[in-house]
């Protein structure tokens, strides 16, 4: 059992910057791939960015790519979601998520990932 924390969210104008962070419980965090996902009101869960459990891998959704930088820090337990340049449209509910030990397949769907944040809330004014 995983259980994640997510934090960081907030109101800010176009343009700003935001740092979440995702805390896990658990030894084996560095076993997990972990993602970032959101979620605006009226429209479905989609994925934005996900970071391998061996920490050398990235991915993330064309829409953040090149604004939005996810990493992590094993000792910590903790995956971080920078978010520079934001857009209105960035505006929504945003959960981490892991997957089961060692996965390795299509990061960018929600099904693989078994574990859930709560989410935090993240809105940009324009």
């Amino acid at each position: 059992q995983v259980q994640l924390v997510e934090s960081g969210g907030g109101l800010v104008q176009a343009g700003g910057s935001l740092r979440l962070s995702c805390a896990a419980s658990g030894r084996t965090f560095s076993s997990y791939t972990v993602g970032w996902f959101r979620q605006a009101p009226g429209k479905e869960r989609e994925f934005v960015a996900a970071i391998r459990w061996s920490g050398g891998s990235t991915f993330y959704a064309g829409s953040v790519k090149g604004r939005f930088t996810i990493s992590r820090d094993n000792a910590k337990n903790t995956v971080y979601l920078q978010m520079n340049s934001l857009r209105p449209e960035d505006t929504a509910v945003y959960y981490c998520a892991t997957t089961v030990p060692y996965y390795s397949g299509n990061y960018y769907s929600p099904d693989p990932y078994r574990y859930w944040g709560q989410g935090t809330q993240v809105t940009v004014s324009s």
